[in-house]
């Protein structure tokens, strides 16, 4: 199969011909139809994420077709379509699997971190961990709901029942969560790089009330705010843009260091919190929600082959929506 191969962290990746994956007892073989570039992609590629797999096949966000079932697999039939997320495995005995936490589970392995992934025309994963897409997407537009959409939701559900929203960063996460919050009834207000007019007027065109610039004040005080950019920084500003028990969610998985700030910004009940991976709870949750709202997803192809590009055009924050890779 053709790949796209991570040899060491901070190098391009190589294309490569790689022998055909077999599937094992609890796995599935998935023809790899399309597969999103995530910024958590470029975290791996840039050694920002200790301990990668290597070489490793990147790629989190996969829509495609089960080809083979290994032994015990009784659910996914060839030809079904299924998506791969991030989360690739849990061991269901610590203390975080029994109590629903798995997104926490002490031994996860991660989709194209601990597990080779999409960036390829074959993925193998565990059975459990492959959720059926909804109809009415094509896997162009699935794949980035594997994660963008995915993580997006649990961080917006972890908002709480904010009424004002602010979206800091206006990429494939924000532009999925901005519908369903303007679906839920919420006013959002989207957060961008200063001169971002691109992003500035996707974010209108998907129902943000306001776009601004994302170390300003908005034109109003917030009940909560999501962070999706990985700059450290913007946690003192979106504090400092939430009312008295707000709430800020910072929903990468990897950010620059938050510089310090005044204690006050924090007082009054404020609260700031993470977002770590996500559950198969939160995957059927919002797979289901999403034909409803309808999400539109706004996506840029690439050919396999163009994966480096892809990675350098979303680094340099010039992707409107999601990057798609197309085997």
């Amino acid at each position: 199969m053709r790949a796209m191969v991570l040899d060491s962290p901070g190098s391009p990746l190589r294309p490569a011909d790689l022998p055909a994956p077999a599937p094992g007892p609890g796995q599935a073989l998935v023809r790899v139809r399309a597969c999103g570039v995530c910024r958590t992609d470029l975290h791996v590629v840039d050694g920002e994420l200790p301990e990668p797999k290597l070489p490793l096949v990147p790629g989190h966000q996969i829509a495609g077709t089960v080809e083979a079932s290994g032994p015990g697999v009784e659910t996914l039939a060839p030809g079904v379509r299924v998506g791969i997320p991030w989360l690739g495995w849990t061991c269901g005995e610590c203390r975080y699997c029994r109590e629903g936490r798995e997104n926490l589970c002490d031994r996860a392995r991660f989709t194209g971190y601990h597990l080779d992934g999409g960036f390829a025309e074959l993925a193998v994963a565990d059975a459990r961990f492959c959720f059926p897409l909804p109809e009415g997407y094509p896997d162009l537009q699935a794949a980035p709901l594997l994660c963008a959409g995915l993580i997006g939701y649990r961080s917006l559900t972890l908002a709480g029942d904010a009424e004002r929203l602010g979206l800091y960063g206006f990429g494939a996460a924000a532009h999925i969560v901005a519908q369903v919050a303007r679906w839920q009834g919420r006013r959002v207000f989207a957060f961008t790089r200063a001169g971002d007019e691109q992003a500035r007027a996707l974010a209108r065109e998907l129902g943000a009330e306001w776009a601004g610039d994302a170390l300003g004040a908005p034109p109003e005080e917030l009940d909560a705010a999501i962070v999706f950019a990985p700059a450290g920084e913007l946690v003192p500003a979106a504090l400092g843009a939430v009312g008295k028990g707000g709430v800020v969610v910072c929903a990468g998985i990897h950010m620059s260091d938050i510089p310090s700030f005044p204690y006050e910004l924090l007082w009054g009940e404020r609260v700031l919190r993470s977002v770590a991976n996500l559950t198969r709870a939160d995957g059927q949750e919002f797979l289901a929600l999403a034909p409803r709202v309808p999400v539109r997803v706004e996506v840029e192809p690439y050919p396999l082959e163009r994966a480096n590009e892809a990675l350098d055009r979303l680094r340099a924050g010039r992707v409107r929506g999601a990057a798609v890779l197309v085997p």
